[in-house]
């Protein structure tokens, strides 16, 4: 009886199994969606960074704007003027011409002082880079220009993925700032 039993179980077992897995080869398998032109993938990944850096702007609290994590550290508020501007410089040697506002930490700091005019200095270089990257196109990232932090000449896929890239450093930094004041970063919050 207890074979009996066994064999029937096991033959339940191997039903279902080939049931499962056939009904697994059934679905219809969907072909990946075409890749975007090289520009548009690269405005994507702007707009991404983009996107945490201003919901960071705009969730931290201006009365910690000043706070920082150590003493020999930019404060958050400083934190989010330094990519805008050095965004800035980026676009403006890209586009060879000046846009937006330029200067060093400490005229930044005088010219942006509050958490307002910070967040809105952050969306506004971000929709510059985006603008650009629209108009320029795929021809805009094989295009030579001179590097704004030393004296070569690069393309400017190089110059938008070094500003990415920077960008996403400042944004990891910033992460710790909340998390040191007991706070969760936006991006990492349950999705409603």
């Amino acid at each position: 009886m207890r074979k009996i039993i066994s064999t029937l179980m096991f033959t339940a077992l191997a039903a279902l199994l080939v049931t499962f897995a056939s009904a697994q080869e059934k679905k219809p398998v969907e072909p990946p969606k075409p890749a975007q032109s090289l520009s548009q993938e690269l405005l994507w990944g702007w707009n991404d960074i983009g996107r945490k850096l201003i919901a960071m702007a705009e969730d931290f609290p201006e009365d910690k704007y000043g706070f920082k994590a150590q003493k020999d550290q930019r404060t958050f508020g400083d934190n989010l003027l330094h990519v805008a501007a050095d965004y800035y410089y980026m676009i403006n040697a890209i586009k060879g011409s000046v846009i937006g506002y330029t200067g060093n930490d400490d005229s930044l700091r005088k010219k942006f002082p509050a958490k307002t005019d910070i967040v809105k200095f952050l969306k506004q270089s971000i929709a510059d880079g985006a603008e650009l990257i629209k108009a320029q196109g795929d021809s805009g990232l094989t295009r030579e220009f001179k590097y704004p932090w030393g004296n070569i000449m690069i393309y400017g896929l190089f110059g938008w993925l070094g500003a990415i890239e920077h960008a996403g450093e400042h944004y990891g930094q910033l992460v710790v700032y909340y998390r040191v004041n007991g706070m969760i970063p936006p991006d990492s919050r349950p999705k409603k």
